[in-house]
């Protein structure tokens, strides 16, 4: 068996390539950049905050929801175009997509502008990791799935940590050198959005040279190229967007047609109600579309209007792929240990996503450090403790999947309980440097879970499946994780004066959740690991 390159396809026993060594250090360095320009929004958040006038509840949301709500809708039919289209490519165009568009978030001069940067960065970026995950999943065998996927998700440590150094000395030396504002006008937090976009650019030419392998040939089950590839993202699209969906409802029946749209009406009465008891006014993005289509919507802030059409979308674009490919639906929506995996992973996520993002903040408020001072530590920190405990917690859940089929389950259930007592250790202390300490340990102890989350998601299906699959964990992380945890921790802030240690420490309320999810997790996927083909085939996929 052999890929497209003439590269013989690896026995799970044997040595892997050195090529596929090189090709994972290529995909780090762009999810490298890729949580660069996703994270330096947290060291710019104090100088977003103080030009544009906002308060802690729109950083979260800018940070989390508009970010989120577009990452994870467009992961969905780019996850499936991973499936079936050439994966190198679809990186290259995410990559340059997603590098001008924050580039461009550099130009933004008000909020409005600001967020539609931001969802654009999201698009962008949901192209990377369905690729990646599903390259990864066909470059190493499954002995070493989760130790490549955790060294691969090191990026996001990195990356979160060199965005929060350069981000501070970039604003502290260009704030020094122009006080009055540079070229252009621009302020120091928009020099750096430019100074980090236009180097991913560059990277993505570099991408574009690797080699694409053969689809799901080193597990003995070569995929054939698909001849149609776009036409299942296209089909995806009419799935996810409103008010297409409606179109692709009644296809399937007048009564599917009525749930869809019971199911619609629903989503914004819910995010009404819940604008009456936390919010008040219109947002944004519901009000522009408001005044597009001649209509006065009820007052229904940005953050729940993205959520509502978010979760709207991926109930049709679930209700679409049972019908259109059951297989998948059954080994993924339809399977309780798939979806206790994926959304006590998000409660992990709901926590850490939080800590991540507004522990540069709430050091520059509480700290007489300068931003650069702060950035070099804070993000040295975080990179070393994310990085360190990513890489052994991918190595433990290799080695306790070897020895029980819910190893890497108990590794993703350590991370989620075992950063709680530091956490609330590091977001009390007046100590700078005891807060220093603890930012590696809280990073380390949280990251572990992610290689474990990971791998055990793309092991409870086949490999054509596996670019869907990485979409929906990402629905985990993101819908739950980074649309909710970010915003929920801001939005108490802002409440409580902005009190950032209420607010990131009010995200803990989650834990009992994770835990239920998790602890049925370990029940349900050993038995989900050991039949996959057995369920895809009565599914009726033809294996």
């Amino acid at each position: 068996m052999t890929d497209e390159n003439n590269q013989a396809a690896v026995p799970d026993d044997q040595p892997v390539p050195a090529y596929s060594w090189y090709a994972l250090g290529v995909l780090v360095v762009v999810y490298v950049l890729n949580f660069i320009d996703r994270q330096i929004l947290s060291i710019l958040a104090n100088d977003i905050k103080a030009d544009l006038g906002v308060d802690d509840a729109y950083l979260g949301f800018l940070y989390g929801t508009a970010f989120a709500i577009f990452y994870a809708l467009f992961g969905i039919p780019l996850g499936k175009l991973a499936d079936s289209w050439k994966r190198v490519r679809l990186m290259t165009i995410g990559l340059a997509l997603w590098s001008a568009m924050t580039a461009f978030s550099g130009f933004a001069r008000d909020a409005a502008t600001l967020t539609v940067a931001r969802i654009g960065v999201g698009v962008g970026e949901a192209t990377a990791s369905p690729s990646a995950y599903s390259l990864i999943s066909d470059w190493f065998p499954a002995r070493l799935r989760a130790t490549a996927l955790a060294i691969y998700s090191s990026g996001l440590y990195i990356g979160g940590g060199i965005s929060l150094a350069i981000g501070g000395l970039i604003v502290d030396r260009w704030n020094e050198a122009f006080p009055d504002g540079g070229p252009l006008g621009l302020a120091g937090w928009q020099a750096a959005f430019i100074a980090v976009g236009l180097p991913g650019l560059l990277l993505a030419l570099w991408v574009f040279t690797l080699r694409e392998p053969v689809r799901g040939a080193i597990d003995g089950l070569p995929t054939k190229e698909d001849p149609h590839p776009f036409r299942g993202f296209v089909q995806e699209l009419y799935t996810v967007i409103p008010p297409f969906t409606f179109v692709g409802a009644a296809s399937r029946g007048m009564g599917t047609l009525a749930i869809n749209i019971a199911v619609f009406f629903s989503a914004f009465v819910a995010a009404h109600l819940i604008t009456l008891g936390l919010d008040s006014g219109n947002g944004v993005i519901a009000a522009a579309i408001g005044n597009l289509l001649g209509v006065t919507l009820p007052a229904i802030t940005d953050q729940w209007f993205l959520l509502a059409i978010g979760y709207y979308a991926v109930f049709c674009w679930a209700s679409a792929l049972r019908k259109r490919d059951y297989p998948t639906f059954a080994l993924t929506w339809g399977s309780p240990a798939f979806l206790c995996t994926i959304l006590g992973y998000g409660t992990v996520a709901f926590m850490a996503y939080s800590a991540s993002y507004w522990g540069a903040p709430y050091a520059e408020r509480v700290f007489d450090v300068s931003k650069a001072e702060l950035g070099f530590w804070l993000g040295g920190g975080g990179a070393m403790g994310g990085f360190l405990g990513v890489i052994l917690g991918g190595r433990m859940a290799d080695a306790l999947f070897l020895r029980m089929q819910n190893g890497r389950i108990w590794v993703i259930l350590f991370g989620l309980i075992s950063p709680i007592p530091f956490a609330l250790i590091q977001y009390t202390t007046d100590s700078w440097p005891l807060f220093l300490v603890l930012n590696v340990v809280v990073g380390a102890l949280a990251a572990s879970a992610l290689g474990a989350a990971a791998a055990s998601s793309q092991a409870l299906v086949l490999p054509r499946m596996r670019g869907t699959a990485t979409a929906t964990f990402f629905l985990a992380t993101t819908l739950v994780g980074l649309a909710l945890g970010p915003y929920t921790a801001g939005y108490v802030s802002a409440q409580n004066d902005g009190d950032l240690s209420t607010g990131v420490l009010s995200t803990l309320w989650i834990t009992p959740i994770g835990m239920a999810l998790l602890v049925a997790a370990l029940k349900l996927v050993p038995n989900a690991n050991q039949s996959v083909q057995e369920r895809a085939r009565a599914a009726g996929e033809p294996i």
